[in-house]
């Protein structure tokens, strides 16, 4: 069952969420609903860090293999192609999320229960309703022309 439809982060607000997150070299990302697996890409490439795209269309995470493996990241990158309520999160450091409001509530209990203490939450557009931010940002995608603009949470365990 899909929670959220393919919309893809544009690249300059991945960038962002992965500063806001202070995502370090060596850390674990995974990114819930990996779409084309541009995320765990820039996380891997940019920040350095081990990233795990959890994917349920096929075809969307066959692309990000195929991504991975042209740019040689197939070391530090791993794509689930399976349900997210599946996958252990307790290696996280970072979650990266792109869903809806309606879709993090029901991911909610299990980033409660499974991530360990100190893992950064960021989220595109949509809160986690009952999680109080730590910060929100209002990240501008193109300042010149004021839009689009985007909503970027981010939340610590």
């Amino acid at each position: 069952m899909s929670l959220a439809p393919f919309v893809p982060s544009p690249l300059p607000v991945i960038e962002h969420m992965l500063k806001l997150a202070e995502l370090k070299p060596g850390e674990v990302l995974f990114d819930l609903g990996s779409g084309d697996g541009r995320t765990v890409t820039m996380a891997a490439e940019n920040f350095g860090a081990r990233a795990v795209g959890v994917e349920l269309r096929e075809d969307l995470a066959k692309k990000a293999l195929s991504t991975i493996n042209e740019n040689g990241l197939a070391n530090r990158i791993t794509i689930v192609n399976g349900d997210m309520f599946s996958v252990n999160l307790k290696s996280a450091d970072v979650v990266f999320l792109y869903l809806t409001t309606s879709a993090n509530e029901k991911i909610r209990s299990k980033l409660e229960s499974e991530l360990k203490k100190g893992v950064r939450i960021v989220s595109h557009d949509y809160e986690i309703v009952g999680w109080k931010p730590i910060k929100i940002d209002n990240f501008c995608e193109n300042p010149k022309i004021g839009y689009p603009s985007h909503t970027l949470y981010l939340y610590r365990k």
